[in-house]
């Protein structure tokens, strides 16, 4: 009985267009042009992983900003130190010490809203590895292209002092 086309897997660096399936069986590209358009949403997937990475930080602030208000979190004076005041030189993932001397404890709606925004941000960023792992040299440079481009459009300023002291996060498109 003919079958009619199915996908090619690759497991080594190819540039494969008709009979390529991204992810998904039913995400199968049988034309030159289907594969154009699937490159582009590839692409737009990539801007939408900056969006939510920008997203995350200014959600995190707004929270802080108004926890600060409700006088439930507290604005710490600079101690004129290049780095944020610790609990010890010695502290941190190794000694399972905290970094910071106080926390806050998120309200439930912020807790929520948080947990949804990372864990959309988790589900992009291991979909987009999963295209990577196609090894298609068209996906991936889709991939990349997305990313800088959604980085070149969310990430048009940059916080000096946090830079600049060492505590901001310099992670880029990992999985997470």
């Amino acid at each position: 009985m003919p079958m009619g086309p199915q996908c090619s897997m690759h497991m080594l660096w190819n540039t494969q267009i008709a009979d390529t399936c991204i992810v998904f069986k039913s995400w199968h590209i049988s034309t030159n042009f289907g594969f154009v358009i699937a490159c582009l949403v590839i692409v737009g997937l990539g801007v939408l992983y900056e969006y939510l990475r920008v997203l995350q930080q200014r959600l995190d602030v707004h929270v802080a900003n108004t926890l600060v208000a409700q006088g439930r979190g507290k604005v710490r004076a600079s101690s004129g130190r290049s780095t944020p005041d610790r609990v010890g030189e010695e502290s941190g993932l190794l000694t399972g010490q905290r970094l910071f001397k106080t926390t806050t404890p998120v309200p439930l709606v912020f807790r929520i809203l948080r947990a949804g925004v990372y864990g959309a941000t988790v589900f992009l960023s291991f979909f987009l590895m999963l295209v990577f792992m196609t090894y298609n040299a068209y996906l991936i440079t889709a991939t990349v292209v997305g990313a800088t481009l959604g980085h070149y459009i969310f990430a048009s300023t940059i916080n000096t002092e946090a830079v600049l002291s060492g505590v901001a996060s310099g992670k880029g498109m990992s999985c997470h």
